[in-house]
């Protein structure tokens, strides 16, 4: 793709530093945000809504539906936020990190013309702990746009006043759900609340709240300045517009992140872009969208990667960040693994998640270690329902489920080998613990 049809990627610099606020703007920066001042706040919502730009964080929800949900008005409540889930724990993901590190006046230009489209007042980036390199540019971004007279009071003449916060987080995957991220930053303890209401209407400290991930904002910019048409011409889907940065991990040539047209296939992918798999590789399945999603086998390797597409075999797109299971690994270690890290990061408000993830784990661990029974797989299915959609207070139970699931789907022979075997069969390459 050229360099003018990359909106996320075309500011960064490989090797090099995040442009300054005066290097950005040379490049163009900030002219967006400038030319939002110019338009209502309702012209602004409506360009994104026809853009067709779906949350880039994993729901899908479209972004511009979000924003015509928050009240407006003379009678609308005050005070109104804008809330950025940078908290990027998803297992496998890692899309959001490269955008904070090294584009972040691209993320204070979305989060502008985001925040006067529902007329917030206040935006919080809510970063993962961790990311503690993208926390100090971030602050020096919005320090920089603040003496630019870009943040604060009445900003350029525009008659719409905006403070940025930027806020480390404690480190838990629970987090990134929206209503535990409300608590987290009114300094309680990380659990999620009931909906009805939705946060729209009574979020952050009770007040209207709006929740964006890092990569939808970052795709404003551009819809703003070039217009929805020439964002919906970038992508390969139907339903979707823009580009999307899609990560690989695993036994490739070449992981990384990518960004590349909506609806790319997934083939197209791992083999043009990650160099395809290592010698004496074979990619078997994939997790699309990081390790709260369902395995496509390789059959469907041709699926294009925008939401519907992957939804219609089964699984979800995610994060669009790619982990890939090859031939020499094994899929109940691999699963072992990851509800290992759910059963560790559940909150422990409900009990079929505080429960029942550690008993998922340990059933695991035991056909691993050769010590499963024959109904321990049938055990296995029983929670994957049990944990299931509608089951638990809020998704990530479900979420952890989705892997399993499929796992016991298309894996069932290698369930039932660690079981009549009396180990893994695995264990005797080295290759199936790495």
């Amino acid at each position: 793709m050229a360099m003018a049809d990359r909106p996320l990627t075309s500011y960064i610099q490989p090797g090099r530093q995040p442009l300054d606020i005066a290097g950005y703007e040379r490049a163009g920066g900030y002219a967006a945000m400038r030319k939002a001042f110019g338009m209502s706040p309702e012209s602004v919502v409506e360009e994104v809504k026809r853009a067709k730009v779906r949350g880039r964080g994993g729901a899908g929800f479209p972004a511009g539906r979000k924003w015509e949900g928050a009240p407006r008005g003379a009678d609308a409540p005050r005070h109104r936020y804008l809330v950025i889930n940078a908290d990027e724990m998803e297992p496998g993901s890692f899309k959001d990190r490269l955008l904070l590190e090294a584009a972040p006046h691209l993320m204070i230009e979305g989060i502008i013309i985001g925040a006067f489209a529902v007329q917030a007042e206040t935006a919080y980036i809510f970063v993962r702990g961790e990311y503690v390199l993208a926390m100090d540019r971030l602050s020096r971004a919005v320090a920089e746009a603040e003496a630019r007279g870009y943040l604060g009071a009445d900003i350029l003449g525009s008659g719409f006043s905006l403070t940025i916060h930027v806020h480390g987080s404690g480190g838990r995957y629970i987090c990134g759900e929206a209503s535990a991220l409300f608590s987290a930053l009114e300094g309680k303890r990380a659990v999620p609340r009931t909906r009805p209401p939705r946060s729209t209407t009574s979020g952050l400290w009770g007040k209207p709240t709006v929740v964006n991930n890092v990569e939808t904002l970052c795709c404003v910019p551009s819809i703003i300045e070039r217009g929805a048409d020439w964002f919906l011409g970038l992508s390969r889907s139907a339903t979707e517009g823009g580009t999307k940065l899609y990560g690989v991990s695993g036994r490739v040539n070449r992981p990384g992140l990518w960004e590349l047209p909506v609806g790319t296939p997934l083939n197209e992918i791992i083999e043009q872009h990650a160099g395809g798999m290592r010698e004496g590789y074979e990619a078997r399945a994939v997790l699309p969208g990081g390790a709260s999603t369902a395995f496509i086998m390789r059959e469907n390797f041709d699926v294009p990667m925008d939401f519907d597409s992957v939804g219609k075999i089964g699984s979800w797109l995610g994060t669009a960040n790619i982990l890939v299971l090859d031939q020499k690994r094994c899929p109940v270690g691999l699963l072992r693994n990851i509800e290992h890290f759910f059963a560790q990061e559940s909150c422990g408000w409900c009990t079929p998640c505080r429960d029942g993830l550690p008993w998922v784990e340990r059933i695991l661990t035991a056909l691993e270690a050769g010590e499963g029974e024959p109904d321990d797989i049938e055990l296995l299915a029983h929670h994957v329902d049990f944990l299931g959609p509608g089951r638990t207070f809020c998704d990530l139970a479900p979420g952890a489920m989705a892997p399993l699931r499929s796992g016991l789907k298309f894996f069932r022979e290698e369930f039932e080998r660690h079981v009549s075997e009396r180990h893994c069969p695995w264990h005797d390459t080295a290759e199936g613990w790495a």
